[in-house]
């Protein structure tokens, strides 16, 4: 009985760390290569960005969650290179992840579709001696950590313009641990279940001042419902964007963001929860800095819209 109480809690932390198996931020409009491999590459300099989120401050063991992103064009811009590295922890459970990316362009008329492949590992924790149990004894818990590296390739599709985008991907397609099941699955699939996402964006200039650009993600995976990010932003004077997400059944998302010199970007996000976690938490908090190496180069200058 002791056992399988221990086993119950267990499942609980690990299927609850799993079913967010792809890392959600908010700020993913300038940050595409988390989400999709074929978006490398597809500005005319290198870019990076660093990007800290703590979700649903207030509730013990909550994710955090840190990333690192650099993106550029090679081969006079027919062909894209990209390296991720991410963190993300959530109670006793913590994943880091490291990625390289390809993606290879091709050109239909003004417009541009571009396809990507990602590759990498993910190295993946769990520190039971953290955990609060009744039986000391309990060989479920003797060892303090488990781990598993987890290799995973991913795939993606993107066609984008100067006024708008779309993309299809599939950030972890195989994800195979043949030595180790990290998670407590049911179905005893030797495979992580797969993550689909689509997304895109158009921008409709108002004025000599505003620009707005109204944008959609839509997630999908087998075992949890259909969620969609439903997303509004107006930029400034091609320096100040505003925004605002809504994330069903999640949140309320509150955006901005500042171009502080041709090459460096800050952002800030806010998430107000509206799920059934709102009465235990003070909400999620999201900061971005991003820097764009060798814009300075380029004869003509033009601003990001994504």
């Amino acid at each position: 009985m002791k056992n399988t109480l221990s086993v119950l809690i267990l499942q609980g932390f690990f299927l609850g760390a799993y079913a967010q198996q792809d890392m959600m931020v908010s700020k993913y409009m300038f940050n595409g290569l988390f989400l999709n491999p074929a978006y490398g590459g597809t500005h005319p300099y290198f870019t990076t960005s660093l990007l800290y989120r703590t979700q649903w401050t207030g509730l013990s063991g909550a994710p955090k969650t840190q990333l690192f992103e650099l993106d550029g064009p090679i081969a006079k811009e027919k062909m894209g290179v990209g390296c991720i590295i991410s963190h993300d922890k959530i109670g006793v459970t913590e994943q880091t992840d490291f990625f390289a990316t390809y993606s290879y362009k091709i050109q239909l008329g003004k417009d541009k579709l571009s396809f990507g492949l990602r590759a990498g590992v993910s190295d993946c924790r769990a520190h039971l001696a953290s955990l609060t149990y009744w039986d000391a004894n309990d060989v479920v818990f003797r060892n303090d950590i488990k781990s598993a590296l987890v290799p995973k390739f991913g795939f993606g599709i993107y066609y984008y313009s100067e006024k708008y985008y779309t993309g299809l991907s599939i950030p972890t397609l195989i994800a195979y641990d043949k030595d180790y099941r990290f998670s407590i699955d049911l179905e005893k699939s030797s495979y992580l279940r797969r993550h689909y996402y689509f997304n895109g964006g158009y921008i409709f200039t108002l004025n000599e001042l505003l620009k707005l650009k109204p944008s959609i993600l839509i997630k999908y995976s087998p075992t949890v419902p259909l969620q969609a990010d439903i997303n509004v932003s107006i930029l400034y004077k091609e320096r100040i964007w505003f925004g605002t997400s809504f994330r069903t059944g999640d949140a309320v998302v509150f955006l901005v963001e500042y171009q502080t010199s041709n090459r460096i970007r800050i952002g800030y996000a806010f998430d107000y929860t509206i799920s059934n976690l709102q009465k235990y938490s003070n909400g999620s908090h999201e900061i971005m800095v991003a820097y764009d190496l060798g814009k300075e180069k380029i004869k003509i200058a033009t601003p990001r819209f994504f």
